[in-house]
């Protein structure tokens, strides 16, 4: 009998000579609205018909076949899903009843019965490799996994956690932090050490697992765009400036917020004329309506379906991020549209690229508001920033090359573990109470 969440076109046969690949995410990945899964479906985009036969699993919402099937089956061979459990309007309150558990909160909410139902029923199928996407999904892991284990990390989770301890300003709320990173720190570096492959998508975030976790099975791969879609194209619009991110995620809501505080009455006081856009998902109203009262030239779209316009039509683009880590993916998007980039200096902790060259980096404030308005008011340097950033993503940020990194490690993680085929070898689980789930 087939599941009732499996996806039933392009299923992987037995009579398919490639290795099988289960690769677990904890959150639906579509639509594709946020850093990290744009980075997962494009190594799964990169890695379909290649050496693996991918089975993706997820929660996913009843009507995922009508919204998303055909962008399901771009990336996988097969897709098998758990019912996806409602978030109502309280959701990040009543998830804080969390905080008795011995995990982190938000490794606490992704554990799910079904969840993990679906991925022992997959698991008995004995796949060469079982990919997990964040090291979240360690939680939704039963123990005794006999397939080598690779986990996708795409930052490391408590150094964001400590980061937000650093700028809160109450604090209850630097206390809640700091007792939230502990938690992450043992989850996190536990679930690490335990897989038989990390992957890390840059070296500096390699070397401080390698140095905070002890992991010596660390690779990097690259940041991949695609350029196809992202093509180069400037169409400035005026003295104008961007911010693209999804605005429910807690760094970009705090950049954004320091940013139009502190840095954008700066720059509106010597370039009157200045606009700014905030694109993505979920601006805190608190602040829409700040901004609208004050009737100041700051728009806020929300949710779009294509950013493209938005970056394109932008003089600068601003990345004022004081929290975050991993790579940023809004970076060398902007990068591949030809929209000049001005970032904090953490904006692009971790990326290749050169300072005064491909992008402007200034800590937020004075400084910031300064690079701006000279920026603004300088049409040829914006050009040349543009196109210098350009030939730099052209040169080394292709998607499918960060694939073919991804398909590379996996192929070292089954081979070291001698499973040519169906695995043989068996490989230690994260910790029962993370693999389990248990507080």
């Amino acid at each position: 009998m087939k599941s009732r969440g499996a996806l039933p076109m392009n299923a992987i046969s037995r009579d398919d000579h490639r290795r099988r690949m289960l690769f677990v995410s904890t959150r639906y990945l579509f639509p594709v609205d946020s850093g990290g899964k744009i980075r997962t479906t494009q190594i799964l985009r990169g890695l379909k018909g290649g050496r693996y036969s991918a089975t993706l699993v997820s929660p996913a919402p009843p009507d995922w076949r009508d919204r998303h099937g055909s962008e399901i089956v771009a990336v996988c061979d097969r897709f098998v899903a758990w019912p996806e459990p409602r978030r109502h309007a309280l959701f990040h309150y009543t998830r804080l009843v969390n905080l008795v558990s011995r995990l982190p909160v938000p490794v606490a909410t992704d554990r799910s019965q079904a969840g993990m139902r679906t991925i022992a029923t997959e698991l008995a199928q004995q796949p060469d490799i079982f990919v997990l996407d964040f090291a979240h999904a360690a939680v939704l892991v039963p123990p005794n996994v006999r397939c080598p284990t690779v986990v996708f990390t795409h930052n490391l989770e408590a150094e964001i956690f400590q980061r937000h301890s650093r700028h809160a300003r109450q604090l209850p709320i630097r206390a809640l932090w700091l007792n939230q990173h502990g938690k992450m720190m043992r989850f996190e570096g536990d679930v690490l050490r335990r897989a038989d492959g990390v992957v890390a998508v840059s070296e500096r975030d390699a070397q401080a697992m390698r140095r905070d976790y002890g992991c010596t099975n660390v690779a990097t791969i690259r940041t991949g765009v695609d350029l196809e879609f992202f093509t180069y194209g400037r169409k400035p619009v005026g003295r104008s400036v961007v911010f693209m991110g999804a605005m429910d995620w807690m760094p970009n809501a705090d950049g954004i917020r320091t940013f139009l505080t502190d840095v954008w009455p700066l720059i509106v006081a010597r370039v009157p004329d200045a606009t700014m856009t905030v694109v993505g998902r979920a601006p805190p109203q608190g602040l829409v309506r700040q901004f609208e009262r004050t009737g100041s030239a700051v728009r806020f779209t929300g949710l779009v379906d294509d950013v493209r316009p938005y970056v394109r039509e932008s003089a600068v683009f601003v990345i004022p991020l004081r929290i975050g880590g991993g790579t940023r993916l809004k970076v060398y998007e902007a990068m591949a549209l030809g929209c000049p980039v001005v970032s904090t200096p953490l904006g692009v902790e971790g990326l290749p690229v050169e300072p005064d060259t491909h992008c402007l980096t200034v800590e937020i404030g004075a400084s910031m508001a300064e690079a701006i308005v000279r920026l603004l008011c300088d049409t040829e340097r914006q050009e040349s920033l543009s196109r210098a950033a350009r030939t730099f993503v052209e040169q080394n940020c292709s998607f499918c090359a960060a694939a073919s990194d991804f398909e590379a490690i996996c192929n070292r993680v089954v081979e070291s573990a001698g499973a040519s085929g169906p695995a043989q070898t068996t490989v230690a689980a994260p910790k029962a109470r993370f693999a389990a789930g248990q507080p």
